[in-house]
């Protein structure tokens, strides 16, 4: 019988989760057995799973669960050093030469166990099959807009914190919009998963808006478009020959834009289109003020969908219930191409 352990996530202000009552109840009605770690902060109470019919288990108990257990979770593992014995499923940022990731490829390959990374979890094209973009656009448009009104007040942006529902973030943006114009928003990858809820947030606010994708930005800029706006909101993922969106001197240059959503946020990035910052933000300070007059604030905020933790664990628990479903065959299909992956990454560091 395929077992899977949902853990507790220990990150701080981490309250999302990958499996929802309901979504456990029909892997249990499909023959398997589950199992949910009690948590404080995962933004579904425990009593859901517990009627579905869920064994439950202290909090940071997988690491005593059997051998054949798949441990499902989302982000960071503590980082103790342990050798790890199981099968886990969660975002490991283990695949791209991250400092980190090599620590826990080391633990890996200490315990036998094996990572199938949810970024990696592809259908035959190649895309992604689970994955939070939606929400992060929505939320990272939600956070820029709050800095935007910070300015017309004359102050920065406040701390950030969770939401329980999209509705209650926006009855919070219009309170901070109150009599203020409505500001001008262009985005960049409007076409995507980033860019959609991007687009969502600014229409239910009533924004005008500029949507922009490949055919807009394939020419290599300059785009003094983005500087005739008053918000930016980039939504796309960076690569090799992506063009520059926001050059450096673009600060002191005549511009209306003064507050830039950097939600793709990859500062470290060789190819980052906002080269104007250098580290991301985070919910203590969600923007980072990079020139006084005119003001430029840029945020950069790395797990925005943990903002509104219930939507985006609803949404992403939804996509990812088909490839649960599909664990007792974990030698074929996505799974064995998930597991391909990690084996590759471990022949790698072998060399």
């Amino acid at each position: 019988m395929t077992h899977i352990w949902l853990r507790a996530e220990q990150r701080d202000n981490e309250e999302r989760t990958p499996l929802t009552p309901e979504g456990a109840a029909a892997l249990m009605a499909a023959g398997m057995r589950v199992t949910v770690e009690q948590s404080a902060q995962r933004a579904i109470p425990i009593e859901g799973y517990r009627a579905a019919g869920c064994t439950i288990a202290r909090a940071g108990t997988w690491p005593d669960a059997p051998r054949d257990a798949i441990i499902l979770g989302l982000k960071e593992l503590p980082e103790d050093g342990t050798p790890l014995p199981h099968r886990h499923i969660m975002f490991g940022h283990a695949f791209k030469g991250q400092h980190s990731g090599e620590a826990l490829l080391a633990r890996f390959a200490a315990g036998g166990g094996a990572l199938y990374d949810l970024e990696y979890l592809v259908d035959e094209q190649g895309r992604r099959i689970a994955a939070f973009g939606y929400w992060a656009g929505y939320v990272g448009a939600a956070i820029t807009l709050k800095a935007w009104a910070a300015q017309q007040a004359g102050g920065i942006c406040p701390s950030a914190g969770t939401y329980p529902g999209k509705d209650a973030l926006l009855a919070d943006l219009a309170q901070d919009l109150g009599a203020h114009r409505r500001p001008s928003v262009i985005i960049i990858g409007a076409l995507g998963r980033v860019g959609t809820g991007a687009a969502d947030l600014c229409t239910a606010m009533g924004l005008p808006q500029t949507q922009w994708d490949q055919d807009e930005t394939s020419g290599g800029g300059p785009f003094p478009d983005i500087l005739a706006h008053d918000i930016f909101l980039n939504c796309i993922f960076a690569r090799p020959g992506t063009p520059v969106f926001v050059p450096r001197e673009a600060l002191a240059a005549d511009r209306r834009l003064t507050a830039i959503g950097d939600i793709a946020c990859d500062p470290g990035s060789d190819y980052n289109p906002v080269p104007i910052y250098e580290a991301a933000t985070d919910w203590s300070a969600p923007v980072r003020r990079v020139h006084a007059d005119p003001a430029m604030d840029v945020m950069a905020i790395d797990n925005l969908p943990s903002l509104l933790p219930l939507e985006s664990s609803l949404d992403f628990a939804e996509q990812l219930l088909p490839a649960l479903r599909a664990l007792d065959r974990m030698d074929a299909g996505l799974w064995a191409r998930a597991g391909g992956t990690f084996q590759s990454a471990m022949a790698q560091r072998r060399l």
